[in-house]
C-alpha cells in the first residue's frame, strides 16, 4: 500500500472510532437495525466465496438496472448494496448479497475476485483498491458526472486520480461524461448510453383503471404532498399519492384525511381497499409503482420540487403517462434527456398544469443504452 493508502485508512479509522456511539444509537431504529451492524461492525456480514463476478449498487435503483447483468452470471455473482431497499431487490435476484463494509474492513473482508463491476458514482478508494490488488479486473458502469456535482469532483480530482488508478475500465452514459471524466483521471472510457434503459420497466399485475382522468403523485417527499393536494381539484381527476419512503406513509395518511374531510373529498389506503374509486388515494404498499403507472393518464413525479434531485422518468414515459416534475432533476439529467416531451414546472404551475392536461404531449423515449459491451468485457476475464 502507498502513503497515501495508509494515511487515508488511519484517518477512516479516527472516524470510525468517534462515530462508534453514533452507530450504536442509529442501530437501535428499525430503519438501521440490518444495515448498520452488518456495514459497520460485520455483523451477519461474511466474505463472498472466491472468483466470482462481483456487482456493487448503491440502492434499488441502481440494483434493478443492473439486474439483466447479474441474470447473465447468475452461477457466479455476488452482490453488495449500501442502502435496504437495494438489499431486498438484489435479494429477490440472487441469494449471494451483502451490504458493503465500512472502507476499514475491506482489506480484511475482500478476498480474490475475478472481476468487480460498479455502476455509477459508488466510487470507495479502498474497494477498488483491495479488489484490484487481490486480482480483480475493474470496470465502473454507466458512470457520468452531472451538472451540479462537475464542480465538486474537480475540487477533489487530485482524490479521483487517486481511485482511476484502480480502475481498468469505465462504461460511460455520454460523450460529455467521458470527458469529465477524463480530467478526473479516468482512463480506457467506452460510451454505450445509459444501462437504465436497456431493459424496460414491466407491470406484475393488471390494475382496474377507474373511470375518468387518473393522475398519479409518484416517489414523493416531506412538503411535496401538501403543495400538490393544495393544488388539486377534483375536476381535475382522481388523485393517487405514493410517498417514496414507507416510514412516512402514517404521517402522509394524516395529511391526505384531514384534507379530504376539509374539502368533502372521500379518500381511502390502498391498504384497507385496493381500488382507484376514491378523490383521493393513499398507495401505502411497496412494489406496485409501474402497475399504477400502467394505468395513470398523468404523472407527478416527486423528488424534484424539494431540492432531492428528481426521481426516475423513465418507467411513467414508457407507460405513455404525461410527465409533470419539478425543476430539480439534478440526479435524473441523463434519464430526463432519454425523454422526448416532459414539464419542469415551478411549485406554484401545478394546478394550471393539471387544468390543461388534454393540452399536454405524451413522452416519448429517444435513448438506449446497451449492456452487451459490459457483457463482453466480463466475458475476456472468466
Amino acid at each position: 500500500m502507498s502513503l497515501f493508502s495508509i494515511f487515508y485508512y488511519l484517518v477512516l479509522s479516527v472516524i470510525y472510532i468517534l462515530a462508534i456511539p453514533y452507530l450504536i444509537f442509529k442501530s437501535q431504529s428499525s430503519k438501521y437495525k440490518k444495515a448498520i451492524p452488518a456495514k459497520f461492525f460485520l455483523k451477519n456480514n461474511s466474505r463472498f466465496k472466491e472468483n466470482g463476478i462481483w456487482f456493487h449498487s448503491c440502492s434499488m435503483g441502481e440494483t434493478k438496472a443492473i439486474k439483466p447483468l447479474i441474470e447473465n452470471y447468475k452461477e457466479q455473482a455476488n452482490i453488495s448494496v449500501i442502502t435496504n431497499t437495494g438489499f431486498e431487490e438484489a435479494k429477490s435476484i440472487n441469494q449471494n448479497v451483502r451490504y458493503l463494509p465500512f472502507e476499514i474492513f475491506l482489506p480484511f473482508w475482500i478476498n480474490r475476485q475475478k472481476v468487480l463491476v460498479v455502476m455509477e458514482a459508488e466510487l470507495w478508494y479502498m474497494l477498488f483498491l483491495i479488489a484490484k490488488n487481490k486480482g480483480a479486473k475493474t470496470f465502473l458502469i454507466n458512470a457520468r458526472i452531472s451538472d451540479k456535482s462537475y464542480n465538486s469532483y474537480k475540487k477533489f480530482s487530485f482524490f479521483y486520480k487517486k481511485i482511476f488508478e484502480n480502475i481498468d475500465k469505465v462504461f460511460a452514459q455520454s460523450e460529455i461524461d467521458k470527458i469529465r471524466l477524463e480530467e478526473l483521471g479516468a482512463k480506457n472510457i467506452e460510451v454505450i448510453g445509459n444501462i437504465k434503459l436497456a431493459q424496460l420497466p414491466q407491470k406484475k399485475i393488471d390494475l382496474k383503471k377507474p373511470s375518468g382522468i387518473l393522475i398519479t403523485a409518484a416517489s414523493t417527499h416531506e412538503n411535496e404532498e401538501e403543495l400538490i393536494i393544495n393544488s388539486y381539484k377534483k375536476e381535475f381527476g382522481k388523485l393517487v399519492i405514493v410517498p417514496r419512503h414507507p416510514e412516512r406513509f402514517l404521517k402522509v395518511d394524516l395529511l391526505l384525511r384531514e384534507f379530504a374531510k376539509e374539502k368533502n373529498l372521500s379518500y381511502h389506503k390502498y391498504s384497507q381497499k385496493e381500488d382507484f374509486e376514491s378523490d383521493i388515494i393513499l398507495v401505502d404498499k411497496m412494489g406496485i409503482l409501474n402497475d399504477i403507472y400502467a394505468i395513470s393518464d398523468v404523472v407527478i413525479l416527486g423528488g424534484a420540487f424539494e431540492k432531492i434531485g428528481g426521481h426516475n422518468p423513465i418507467e411513467p414515459a414508457f407507460f405513455g403517462c404525461k410527465l409533470i416534475s419539478g425543476k430539480n432533476i439534478f440526479n435524473q439529467k441523463s434519464l430526463f434527456e432519454c425523454i422526448k416531451n416532459y414539464y419542469l414546472i415551478e411549485k406554484d404551475e401545478i394546478g394550471d398544469y393539471l387544468g390543461k392536461v388534454g393540452e399536454l404531449e405524451k413522452p416519448v423515449l429517444t435513448k438506449a443504452g446497451s449492456i452487451e459491451p459490459i457483457i463482453k468485457e466480463i466475458d475476456k476475464w472468466l
